[in-house]
């Protein structure tokens, strides 16, 4: 008999409701119970007969059972920026508004009480996993571990002084000091590296990063054909679209996370699929910064691995996953002039299975299934939006709303019960993060 089917009582049980399962065969089961003992999923059977005891016990009567959400893009700490410069083209809003709030407020102390925050967000509507790419990545690690949070965390690299990094010749040293001291720190906390874009990191930064990500064995993330402009200045410094030029210099692979890919010609998406880079697809910042879409129904055809993501605060405004879920549902349907495009169940695994593999986590989490890890939501069926239901996986798309999520539970801990954060004082965050925008509101007063 394995520890996973030990006679020893278990750590958590959680019966009744609907558990979509998200499994290879995506497997409902009405009325099951979920055995957790530890951080891993120990079984799922139908009933309640015969179960073996527990220490503590969920019930989910009248809920919707799934995987935790998979946030596959995030600047957490990007909260302390929410609303500063809305309304504004995407190189005006980073160059005169977002890059200069960064080089002054940023620090140990800003990004960590603004991951606190936006883990609070996350918890609070179903993510129970996020990919986080911003400065001080450290404090992001921290926050993430301190609220029991799963997290992918990059130190990201740019070509000019940033405020965690203000001699970017030490780019090597960065890297590995960062990933020794989170690669086995916490199993909660996946170390990785993040190169800004291909037109603000040199063509030396990109393949010195990814050479060190691939020496120390971590996935390897950059922004990628956001928006037209950065095509433009790709090919007019190198003569070939941006697939073209990161392939040729060595740095598309399957450890790779490309984000956005707004603007992909057809032979680059056959690229970037023989070469299994995968993608993280954020529809709504897309959207209000008009920068692009990303063809993802022509991406799945071709067998690319696709995930969702809210990209930061300052550009979305909000980290609700939810939300993305119902975007990239109907976005889709409007681009392809096609109904049936992206049906509800191929956007609901995007938040969920293929978020995990655009991680590299998919062995891990993203589906409700024994020995993987014990990370799982409910939602509260027992609302309007969700009367009468016909088919759950398409209320959840189309439907669900984050604030239905009523309990997440990560590697076998409640962190959120009863829609109350376990974790995290969210009243103290947001008091922290209130402190830094009246600083933040105030310097502006006086500027203008």
């Amino acid at each position: 008999m394995t520890g996973l089917e030990s006679r020893e009582p278990l750590d958590l049980l959680v019966k009744g409701g609907t558990l979509l399962t998200m499994n290879g065969k995506a497997e409902i089961v009405e009325n099951p119970a979920i055995g957790i003992r530890e951080d891993r999923i120990a079984f799922v059977r139908t009933g309640t007969k015969e179960l073996p005891a527990a220490r503590e016990h969920l019930d989910a009567s009248g809920c919707a059972i799934l995987p935790g959400l998979v946030n596959t893009h995030t600047h957490a700490a990007m909260v302390c920026f929410r609303g500063l410069a809305d309304d504004l083209p995407l190189m005006e809003w980073l160059e005169r508004h977002i890059w200069p709030a960064e080089a002054k407020y940023v620090n140990r102390e800003t990004v960590y009480a603004g991951t606190s925050l936006a883990v609070a967000e996350m918890l609070l509507s179903g993510t129970t996993t996020f990919c986080d790419s911003y400065f001080y990545s450290s404090s992001v690690a921290r926050a993430a571990v301190d609220a029991g949070m799963r997290a992918v965390v990059a130190q990201g690299f740019i070509d000019f002084p940033t405020p965690d990094s203000p001699d970017p010749s030490r780019q090597i040293e960065i890297a590995e000091t960062f990933v020794g001291a989170w690669r086995d720190r916490s199993p909660l906390v996946t170390p990785s590296l993040f190169c800004h874009t291909p037109y603000t990191c040199s063509t030396r930064t990109l393949t010195t990063i990814k050479e060190t990500a691939r020496r120390i064995g971590v996935p390897f993330q950059t922004h990628l054909s956001e928006s037209r402009e950065e095509v433009d200045i790709i090919r007019g410094r190198f003569g070939k679209s941006p697939v073209e030029y990161l392939d040729s210099i060595g740095v598309l692979d399957e450890k790779t996370i490309a984000v956005h890919c707004n603007w992909m010609e057809e032979s680059e998406l056959d690229r970037l699929a023989a070469l299994g880079v995968k993608v993280s697809h954020n529809p709504e910042s897309n959207l209000k910064l008009a920068s692009g879409m990303a063809p993802v129904p022509k991406m799945l055809r071709r067998g690319i691995a696709v995930g969702l993501g809210t990209d930061g605060c300052a550009s979305n405004n909000d980290l609700d996953l939810f939300g993305e879920i119902a975007t990239a549902a109907k976005i889709h349907k409007l681009m392809e002039m096609d109904p049936t495009a992206m049906d509800a169940s191929t956007v609901l695994r995007m938040a969920t299975i293929e978020g995990a593999r655009v991680l590299g986590l998919e062995e891990e989490i993203g589906s409700v299934e024994p020995g993987k890890q014990a990370d799982l939501i409910l939602l509260d069926l027992d609302k309007p939006h969700f009367t009468p239901l016909y088919n759950l996986c398409s209320h959840l798309v189309y439907a669900a709303r984050g604030s239905d999520v009523t309990t997440s539970v990560i590697a076998g801990k409640i962190v959120m019960k009863g829609r109350r954060l376990l974790t995290i004082d969210l009243p103290a965050a947001m008091e922290e993060v209130r402190r830094i925008g009246a600083r933040i509101l105030a310097d502006r007063a006086g500027n203008s």
